[in-house]
C-alpha cells in the first residue's frame, strides 16, 4: 500500500527531514526571533518527533492528546517571547518541509496518490489542528501573563 510505504518513508528518515526543516528555518528572515529565543536543539527535536511518529500523531492520538501537547508548546513559546506569527510559521514550514521532501522524493504523482486522499487528509488535519492548539496555549498564557502583571500593580 502506497500511504504505508509513504509513512514508512517520513518516519525513516525523521532525522534528515528534522535536519532540513532547520536549515530552511535558518534561511528564512520570517523566523529569525524564533531561532534567537528557541535552542535550535529543542526546535530540531520537536520536529524530529512530529516526523519520526507520524503513524502515532495520525492514528492514535486522540484530539484530547494533540491538544495537550499543543497548548503546551504555544504557553511555552509564549513564555520564550516568540512573535506568534513566528512560531505559526514554523509550524507551517514543518508542513511544508515534508511535502518538498515527498516530492523531491518522487512521492507525489497524482496517478500513485489516487485512493490516498484519507492519508493526505489527515496530514492537512493534524498540522491545521496543531496549529490551532499551539495559537490557544500561545493565547492563553499571553491572558495569564497580562492578569498576573495586572494584579500584581
Amino acid at each position: 500500500m502506497f500511504a504505508h510505504r509513504l509513512v514508512r518513508l517520513i518516519e525513516t528518515h525523521a532525522d534528515k527531514l528534522a535536519e532540513g526543516l532547520m536549515r530552511k528555518l535558518k534561511e528564512s528572515e520570517a523566523c529569525n526571533e524564533l531561532l534567537a529565543l528557541v535552542p535550535d536543539s529543542e526546535l530540531q527535536k520537536r520536529s524530529f518527533e512530529i516526523y519520526r511518529n507520524v503513524t502515532e500523531w495520525l492514528l492514535t492520538k486522540t484530539e484530547a492528546e494533540i491538544e495537550e501537547r499543543y497548548i503546551g508548546m504555544g504557553a511555552r513559546r509564549a513564555h520564550q517571547d516568540v512573535p506568534y506569527s513566528q512560531l505559526l510559521y514554523a509550524i507551517q514550514a514543518t508542513k511544508e518541509y515534508l511535502w518538498e521532501y515527498l516530492r523531491q522524493e518522487g512521492l507525489l504523482e497524482p496517478t500513485e496518490l489516487i485512493g490516498e486522499m484519507e492519508l493526505l487528509y489527515s496530514l492537512e488535519r493534524f498540522f491545521d489542528r496543531a496549529a490551532y492548539f499551539t495559537a490557544v496555549g500561545y493565547e492563553g498564557a499571553r491572558a495569564r501573563d497580562v492578569a498576573h502583571a495586572l494584579a500584581s500593580r
